[in-house]
């Protein structure tokens, strides 16, 4: 994945720079090919469940803005990353669904530069599998799941039914997302996409969880433009709608505030990392 607040790949793409579907306001997540680009990495097997071969955790600089998750082969980077940020991709959760929480986990940043023990390139889940693993055994991360009714955001059909194009691409890859943005409008592109891969990369793009409710079970292509900023974005009327309106109309979903059961996060035990 590449991702800044103005473009990203999410995905792990074949060729080029892809991310891992999430984290578009917290810098870059990449996955890389080979060197030019042109040739598909070879990936993990589906069913593995790799672990760290040999990792070093060191803190990161609170005066640099840039941040990332980097995949190339086996060699996997997280860059200048809060532990908050880190549990946010490591489980598919927004900060409301995070408790207990200290404060130094929030704020200060850290740098992971690793191997896994596993021969060929991590998916989206396997990484995330990783950082769950780095946390739990240098951060020495204790936690539960807890259920707890809150705010979300139901992913439902609109009245008129989805506006989807069935992916031919492979049922088992991953997804991919491209995005672009300026003068206060985001332009999203989605590629192999189920409603569920869809709930984890809009993520950061609303305050609260999102819930499927599709019930739609296929991978799909399609596009979504809307306004994110309307303090930046064009008064000649050109401006896309925002995210609530433009969902529905392009693409025939529906967000809907309401309130359900939601998982949890409670961290129990978090300390910072020892000495490598």
């Amino acid at each position: 994945m590449c991702m800044n607040t103005r473009q990203m790949n999410c995905g792990w793409l074949a060729a080029g720079m892809v991310t891992a579907a999430m984290l578009c306001a917290c810098g870059t997540v990449s996955a890389q090919a080979t060197a030019g680009g042109a040739t598909q990495p070879k990936m993990m097997s589906p069913g593995a469940d790799p672990n760290w071969e040999v990792v070093t955790v060191r803190p990161g600089d609170p005066n640099d803005q840039n941040n990332k998750f980097d995949v190339i082969g086996r060699h996997l980077i997280v860059e200048n990353h809060t532990v908050e940020i880190m549990l946010m991709f490591g489980y598919n959760l927004q900060k409301s669904q995070l408790a207990g929480l200290p404060e130094w986990a929030k704020t200060e940043r850290w740098n992971v530069d690793g191997v896994s023990d596993v021969d060929g390139q991590p998916d989206v889940r396997q990484f995330q599998g990783l950082i769950r693993k780095l946390l739990k055994d240098r951060f020495g991360l204790k936690e539960h799941m807890e259920q707890r009714e809150m705010p979300v955001f139901a992913l439902t059909v609109a009245k008129d039914g989805p506006k989807l194009t069935p992916s031919q691409g492979d049922p088992n890859g991953l997804p991919r997302q491209q995005v672009n943005g300026g003068s206060g409008e985001r332009r999203m592109e989605f590629t192999n996409t189920s409603m569920k891969d869809l709930t984890l990369l809009m993520l950061l793009e609303v305050d609260r969880p999102i819930v499927d409710r599709t019930g739609l079970k296929g991978k799909y292509d399609f596009k979504l433009s809307y306004t994110n900023d309307e303090s930046r974005a064009p008064t000649d009327g050109s401006a896309p709608p925002g995210l609530f309106t433009a969902i529905q109309e392009q693409d025939g979903l529906k967000l809907e505030p309401v309130k359900a059961p939601a998982d949890v996060l409670v961290v129990d035990a978090i300390q910072r990392p020892g000495a490598n």
